[in-house]
């Protein structure tokens, strides 16, 4: 069995592109025979930047509800919160004795934030080993990473082999990265890629007229409703695509190239589409986040499951460390 360990960062509500580029993709990959998931909340990664106590709480819930309102499977798979394993922290100190500062020093993620932020903490510089930390204290196999935290993957092999070669045993496994060449990247209204740092993102949760009001405000070109128009070069219809089934797709295209069709039209069905697509999974989430006593109880049986790995894994470290 393939044990596969994703974490998600809780940084609010998650959007149709972590959705559709990361929630989904993850969903099915813990569904494939032979695989086992383990989904963690970062949400003590999250501190580096979010400082707020009730915020992070709000962000923790929706990324958790997310999850379960897309039918991830907590009794096949792990559903967890990061802080509530305490023997990530202390792993990551053990592993920041041997992590040298050149490494994190030349870390990208680091070296891009560091330029554009004003409060550039130790968190930060850090962060590297506290993801190491989150992978090999599970014995992860694969970790499903976009081109961008491929680097941080390599640290993590990095330092686990160092530690294994130190004490000469295979304590750690050596996770391998998965990377998804084809992974969907969603464009947000302004077309750019959608983010919450471009304030850009569609949230599918929102209540019908603000989610509306979202998707009416997605920029367009010009051109009037008798002009026929470009459905590749319209981000109405690149949303439109990335849900829509076969037909519908072919329908929408000939109602852009034969032209008496408004972006206003565009919009209106890319809405309608979102409401009939997400119905299901737009009420459990509100149903979750109007329970958060249910939401906690997810969360806890996801938690005794990972403490017990966790706890199992750190008595081995700290025997060969001379701590036991």
């Amino acid at each position: 069995m393939s044990r596969i360990l994703t974490g998600i960062t809780s940084n609010n509500i998650p959007h149709l592109g972590n959705i559709l580029g990361a929630i989904l993709p993850a969903i099915e990959l813990s569904k494939q025979p032979g695989n086992n998931s383990l989904l963690f909340i970062a949400d003590m990664h999250s501190l580096i930047s979010q400082k707020d106590a009730a915020s992070r709480i709000s962000s923790v819930n929706s990324v958790a509800a997310t999850w379960l309102a897309f039918d991830f499977d907590t009794e096949k798979n792990m559903l967890y919160r990061q802080s509530r394993i305490p023997e990530v922290c202390e792993l990551t100190w053990y592993l920041n004795c041997f992590t040298p500062y050149p490494m994190l020093a030349n870390a990208h993620s680091f070296k891009d934030k560091s330029d554009r932020l004003s409060d550039v903490n130790s968190g930060l510089f850090t962060y590297p080993v506290l993801m190491a930390a989150d992978i090999i204290l599970y014995d992860a196999d694969f970790v499903p990473v976009g081109k961008d935290q491929i680097q941080h993957l390599e640290i993590t092999r990095d330092i686990a082999s160092k530690f294994n070669a130190q004490y000469n045993q295979d304590i750690f496994v050596i996770p391998e990265a998965k990377v998804d060449e084809t992974v969907m990247i969603v464009p947000g209204i302004d077309g750019q890629k959608m983010s919450k740092s471009y304030n850009n993102f569609i949230n599918i949760f929102l209540p019908d007229k603000d989610l509306k009001k979202v998707v009416m405000s997605i920029v367009t070109d010009a051109k009037t409703l008798e002009e026929p128009k470009d459905p590749d070069t319209c981000n109405v219809f690149k949303l439109y695509q990335l849900l829509a089934d076969k037909d519908q797709n072919s329908e929408m295209r000939s109602n852009y190239t034969k032209g008496n069709y408004g972006y206003g039209h565009a919009k209106t069905a890319l809405y309608e589409l979102i409401i009939s697509k997400f119905e299901k999974q737009r009420n459990r989430y509100w149903e979750l986040m109007n329970n958060p006593a249910e939401l906690e109880r997810e969360l806890q049986v996801g938690e005794e499951k990972a403490r017990k790995m966790a706890a199992e894994k750190l008595k081995l470290v700290r025997s060969v460390l001379g701590f036991s």
